[in-house]
């Protein structure tokens, strides 16, 4: 028995049997938990007390009013039909994964059917709250390019749900499947003597797994290299929180309240203040707890990103998906030579990032080495050492260091930034550096580009700038640059759209496997696979 998703036969498939109970049914318990907490304390108080109750209370005066068995059943008629009502919306959620899409179909009463195209994946996340992780559960969401576009699997056994996303991934890519299948089978017989010996008995074998699976590093270390793996370092983890902008709002709070208070007295002020610093407070939390195991890695099959310590989050970035990258500073941080990344992507994942932000932040904090190592990640193409020179250098220099600057006349638009703010074009991706105060550098893949603009305001034109763009899917990352040379900027546009036309015709990071044969999968004696 290998450890093989078996999903991807074209067949349909239900989801794994404890998903009722994760979707909803643990409100369904909640609810039956207070109703039987507050039927004790009744017959409590009948046992040993005087029989009467707490005045008021809404189970006392339905005992009262001798309708409480009428109550009772229609309690009872409401639980089996919420029950039932669960295990058919188990029954009718149905998936199934072929060469070409990933289908779902759900519902009882009103039936939907959604289709992701497997050339237009952008990405799949696995998502492992605490709860499911018990149950040996996850959550797979499968990211694909449009607007509402993504199919989501919950839930899937964990084993199964990481071994799929491989298989989607390897489909997706173009792999040849009828030799990845034959090395499976032949890894499958190699392990039937494990299963046969009988030295491990199932359930030993599955309680093992889970505890396994719950003190298990985030990283699997066999999946990725150690020299491509990017960790979040504790003590700037907690720097960055300390230099956040939230930080600086809590001590501008703080700073108000002092003076108020000093002025009058009084704290009556405060009360409405509570939920904002709460509000806080579980900012910090969030971010802290979720930013631990943040781990960044090059795999087989893209990149792949995860955090998490009791509920975890996974998501792996096939190539060719990323459309922009944006590396900035925060005025804070510079002292500390602290950076951020972000993306732009033809899709978005319901999960969160890290600190519960959108998932475009791929680097919430890192020092230059993060820096170099995340970019030579997600920007594989930049292996020219010329280009990555010049990418460095447009992270904190300035001035005449190979990029088209603004003129010295750009100053009324510019008033520190002017010698900061300038382009180049490099083998492959086009680099825009821009910010004096809150540095930031901006690289967009060629083969991405979707286009490219030039606009020339009144004041711009009078002083003989312009301002120009390229056109990317839509995210946190703006690659548009203003104040630039006239001229330098004319012929840019000309240049970059050359460059993409060039770079689209010869890209082939959308079938990044064809050719190459998937890898046998890894093989356990008890798999925790969800049912076919």
């Amino acid at each position: 028995m290998s450890s093989s998703s078996g999903f991807t036969d074209g067949d349909w498939h239900r989801l794994h049997p404890a998903t009722p109970f994760l979707r909803g049914g643990l409100t369904l318990f909640a609810i039956v938990g207070i109703l039987v907490v507050n039927l004790r304390d009744i017959l409590i108080d009948n046992i040993f007390g005087d029989g009467r109750g707490d005045d008021g209370e809404p189970l006392v005066l339905l005992a009262e009013s001798g309708f409480a068995w009428i109550a009772l059943l229609a309690v009872v008629v409401l639980l089996a039909a919420l029950v039932i009502g669960f295990y058919l919306s188990w029954r009718m959620h149905t998936f199934r994964i072929t060469d070409e899409v990933v289908e779902v179909r759900s519902g009882i009463l009103f039936r939907t059917h959604r289709r992701a195209r497997l050339d237009r994946i952008q990405g799949i996340n696995i998502q492992r709250p605490f709860l499911a992780r018990i149950f040996g559960a996850a959550k797979l969401e499968v990211n694909v390019a449009g607007q509402d576009a993504n199919v989501q699997l919950a839930y899937l056994g964990s084993q199964a749900s990481d071994q799929l996303r491989r298989e989607i991934l390897g489909l997706a890519s173009g792999t040849q499947r009828a030799e990845a299948e034959a090395a499976t089978d032949a890894a499958t017989v190699a392990q039937l003597p494990l299963v046969a010996s009988g030295e491990v008995h199932p359930v030993t074998g599955i309680a093992q797994q889970r505890v396994s699976e719950l003190l298990a590093p985030e990283l699997d270390p066999d999946l990725a290299p150690p020299e491509s793996v990017v960790t979040m370092n504790l003590g700037r983890l907690i720097g960055s929180l300390v230099l956040s902008g939230t930080t600086v709002a809590l001590v501008l709070i703080a700073v108000a309240l002092a003076v108020v208070f000093a002025r009058t007295g009084e704290f009556f002020f405060i009360a409405p203040l509570l939920p904002i610093l709460i509000g806080m407070g579980g900012f910090y939390f969030n971010r802290f707890t979720k930013s631990l195991r943040y781990s960044i890695a090059g795999t087989a099959d893209g990149v792949r990103v995860g955090f998490g310590l009791f509920s975890t989050s996974n998501e792996t970035l096939p190539p060719g998906r990323i459309h922009s990258v944006q590396v900035s500073q925060p005025l804070l941080w510079r002292p500390a030579g602290w950076w951020e990344i972000k993306l732009n992507r033809a899709s978005t994942s319901g999960a969160k990032g890290a600190a519960g932000q959108a998932n475009t932040t791929i680097l919430p904090v890192g020092n230059l080495t993060d820096v170099r190592k995340v970019l030579g990640l997600v920007l594989p193409a930049l292996v020219d050492p010329e280009s990555i020179a010049l990418l460095e250098r447009g992270l904190t220099s300035s001035g005449d260091d190979g990029f088209h600057n603004s003129p010295p006349r750009a100053r009324v638009l510019r008033w520190f930034s002017w010698r900061r703010n300038g382009f180049s074009i490099v083998p492959g991706a086009v680099l825009l550096r821009s910010g004096f105060v809150w540095r930031r550098l901006v690289v967009v893949p060629l083969a991405r580009a979707q286009g490219s603009s030039l606009t020339q305001g009144p004041l711009e034109r009078r002083l003989r700038l312009a301002s120009v763009s390229i056109n990317t899917v839509a995210g946190p990352v703006s690659a548009s640059l203003g104040a630039i040379d006239a001229p330098a900027a004319n012929a840019f546009f000309t240049e970059v759209a050359a460059a993409t036309v060039a770079s689209a015709s010869t890209d082939t990071t959308h079938r990044w496997g064809a050719g190459r044969q998937l890898p046998p999968p890894s093989l356990t004696p008890y798999p925790d696979g969800a049912p076919a």
